[in-house]
C-alpha cells in the first residue's frame, strides 16, 4: 500500500486533541473520516506529536497508507474537499517510502507559544495567544531559560499523565522574543527537541512567565529543575498560544 506524508495545519480549539477518541471530535478522527470519503473502509493514522485540547498546529506531520496510487496534489485536495468545514487543512502531501514513519522518522519537533501583553481582552487574537495583563521581563526570562537547555531529567516539567518511559530529554533551543503584534507587544517563545514530554513546554512557559513577572528569581527554574517534583513547576499555561510548527526528518519530504 502507498504511504504518503500529509503537512497538516488546524486550529486545535474545537477538538479534544489529535488523538482519535471515542465519544469526543480530534484531529486524527477528522482526517481519518475524510480518507474514509476517499477508500470506504477503516483508516488509522500516525503524526509526529499527539498535541492537547486547544493546541494548534502549522506544522503537524502525518502518515496515511493508500490502496490507490494517488497523485499527492489530488491527495491533498480531495483531503481538504472532504474535511470542509472543519479548521483542518493539508497543506502539502508527499510520497514517501514504506517503512517512513512520521513520528520515529522525525529527529526534531518545533513548537512556538504566542504571549500577548495587554490589560484589554483578546479579541481578534482570542485562541491563538495567552494574554496576560502585565508587562514581562523578557531578559529575566531568557536568564531562567538558559538552566534548561541540554540533556536533563524534566520531571518537574512533566504532567503526572505523562507516558514517556524516561523523563531525561535534550532540549536544544529556547528562543525569548518581544514582537510587536497586530494586537499588542507579545512574547514569543519557541522550543526545538528530538521530542518533548507531555505538558514540557506549557510548563516551562508557564514558568518562565512568573520569572517575567518578577515573582521568581530566575535561578529559581534552576532548583525547580533540580528538584525533579511536580510541586516545584510554576503554573502550567494554558494550550491555547501553543502551536507545533514543525517537525524535522533526515530527509525533507516536503522539500
Amino acid at each position: 500500500m502507498p504511504r504518503y506524508a500529509l503537512l497538516v495545519e488546524y486550529d486545535g480549539r474545537p477538538f479534544a486533541g489529535w488523538q482519535r477518541q471515542a465519544d469526543q471530535p480530534s484531529v486524527q478522527g477528522a482526517i481519518e473520516a475524510a480518507l474514509a470519503r476517499l477508500e470506504p473502509r477503516d483508516h488509522t493514522i500516525a503524526a509526529a506529536g499527539r498535541t492537547d485540547a486547544g493546541v494548534h498546529a502549522r506544522g503537524q506531520v502525518a502518515q496515511c497508507d493508500m490502496a490507490k496510487d494517488w497523485d499527492p496534489f489530488r491527495l491533498s485536495e480531495a483531503l481538504n474537499h472532504h474535511l470542509k468545514p472543519l479548521p483542518v487543512a493539508i497543506r502539502q502531501a508527499a510520497r514517501v517510502d514504506d517503512d517512513w514513519h512520521a513520528r520515529f522518522s522525525a529527529v526534531e519537533r518545533r513548537y512556538l507559544f504566542r504571549l500577548l501583553m495587554r490589560r484589554a481582552p483578546a479579541t481578534l487574537e482570542s485562541g491563538q495567544v495567552w494574554r496576560v495583563n502585565h508587562p514581562l521581563d523578557a531578559d529575566a526570562m531568557r536568564a531562567g531559560a538558559a538552566h534548561l537547555i541540554g540533556l536533563h531529567d524534566f520531571t518537574t516539567f512533566r504532567s503526572v499523565m505523562c507516558q514517556s518511559k524516561s523523563p531525561v530529554k535534550t532540549l536544544d533551543e529556547i528562543t525569548i522574543e518581544q514582537v510587536d503584534g497586530l494586537g499588542g507587544p507579545e512574547i514569543h517563545f519557541r522550543l526545538r527537541a528530538r521530542s518533548f514530554l507531555h505538558n514540557q513546554v506549557r510548563s516551562i512557559v508557564g514558568t518562565l512567565e512568573r520569572v517575567g513577572s518578577g515573582a521568581w528569581e530566575p535561578d529559581r527554574v534552576r532548583t525547580a529543575l533540580e528538584a525533579r517534583e511536580r510541586s516545584a513547576c510554576g503554573p502550567v499555561c494554558p494550550p491555547h498560544g501553543l502551536s507545533l510548527m514543525g517537525v524535522g526528518y533526515p530527509d525533507d519530504p516536503f522539500a
